[in-house]
């Protein structure tokens, strides 16, 4: 099977993916190291890389588009 061009997805997308991929260590290390290179936020587990998406998701239920 043929891999996605990670590199081409936006963070979003490539963050869907990795949750509905979450055997994909390559997906899930290439997102880990896109919010490692922002500032603030530092991943070493799927689970508290999980925790982070449920915390994003519950912080973009309240905002107005």
């Amino acid at each position: 099977m043929t891999k996605p061009n990670f590199s081409a997805m936006s963070d979003k997308e490539l963050r869907a993916y990795v949750l509905a991929n979450k055997g994909d260590r390559d997906a899930f290390h290439i997102y880990c190291d896109r919010i490692y290179a922002k500032p603030g936020v530092k991943v070493t587990s799927m689970e508290q890389f999980e925790q982070l998406v449920r915390q994003k998701e519950g912080i973009n239920r309240f905002q107005v588009d």
